[in-house]
């Protein structure tokens, strides 16, 4: 049988307080970043490795996208079909991604089918992404915190940015941005929001036209609700607590609002050309950064369109 691990002290009500020592990061830091190190070292050499040039030379074409200067197409290139392109150069072609990991009250649960809570794999898959894409020459910040970066140093750079934002332990939403057309995003969360909150969140990040990723980190027990007889359900960040007579009853119907909650995220991801990947936390943490590498290199060749020697001058 299942069982939740424990994050209350006494009797007092689930909330805030209950899971400040699981939420704290400080004393448990140096372990997740040896952990995403060792994650991140055995996906090197998976995601395509360009490094940024002196911004002269040219890379490729790239179709135009809405909110650019005219000035910028290339109309020899534009001339030979129905779309409008882009000289890009090796400076553009690097990459700026912006991570956001929630570290909100609802990803400290765990349950003992879990190798480690939400918040902790989370972090794990988010520092080894970054860590990952910086070997491959990219940029890396964090959302409203941490501007673009291609250090060596980045998981450091990124864990000391999260231990100064006290206030993210309270957002369970991404701040509300623009990101320029050639940045991406990377959501790292459990996404348990109202769908209309995230559709809105996504909507700000894209607006532009920048793409993006969800990676949503869940418990084995909240995709399955193995729960019988007598239990209490408590809400974390709400602080409050629900007893059911018969858990199994509950079963069937959760799995299926489950199931809804799931389509309504695909449906704001699909809508917007992004994607979303679910990462269990009974899995290997590697594999949650395998997916997310092979997700993003899909979505940029699919944005690209043809081959670069196709689009050759």
């Amino acid at each position: 049988m299942a069982h939740v691990t424990a994050l209350q002290t006494g009797n007092r009500t689930p909330g805030r307080g209950e899971t400040e020592a699981a939420l704290s990061l400080a004393a448990r830091l140096p372990r997740i970043m040896l952990e995403s190190r060792r994650v991140a070292a055995a996906a090197h050499g998976v995601h395509g490795r360009r490094r940024a040039g002196q911004g002269e030379s040219f890379w490729q074409f790239r179709p135009f996208s809405p909110g650019e200067a005219a000035a910028r197409i290339d109309w020899r290139r534009s001339a030979r079909d129905q779309r409008l392109y882009v000289r890009q150069r090796e400076w553009e072609a690097a990459q700026s991604v912006w991570l956001w990991i929630d570290r909100s009250a609802s990803m400290a649960f765990a349950s003992s089918l879990a190798q480690t809570s939400k918040v902790e794999r989370a972090i794990v898959v988010g520092f080894a992404l970054a860590d990952a894409l910086v070997e491959a020459g990219e940029r890396v910040g964090l959302l409203g915190l941490l501007p673009p970066r291609a250090s060596r140093r980045i998981v450091e750079d990124l864990a000391e940015a999260m231990v100064l934002d006290k206030a993210g332990e309270e957002r369970d939403l991404p701040p509300r941005e623009s990101l320029p057309p050639l940045n991406e995003a990377v959501l790292v969360s459990d996404f348990l929001v109202p769908p209309a909150a995230l559709a809105a969140s996504v909507e700000g990040l894209a607006s532009r036209g920048a793409r993006g990723h969800l990676i949503l980190v869940a418990d084995p027990v909240e995709e399955t609700f193995p729960f019988t007889g007598q239990a209490e359900l408590a809400d974390p960040e709400a602080g409050l607590r629900l007893r059911v007579g018969d858990a199994a009853s509950w079963g069937e119907d959760y799995r299926a609002r489950l199931a809804q909650h799931r389509a309504a995220i695909t449906a704001i991801t699909a809508g917007r050309g992004w994607t979303m990947s679910i990462h269990r936390t009974d899995r290997p943490a590697s594999e949650g950064l395998l997916r997310a590498l092979t997700l993003i290199a899909a979505s940029r060749g699919a944005a690209a369109g043809p081959s670069v020697g196709a689009w050759a001058p």
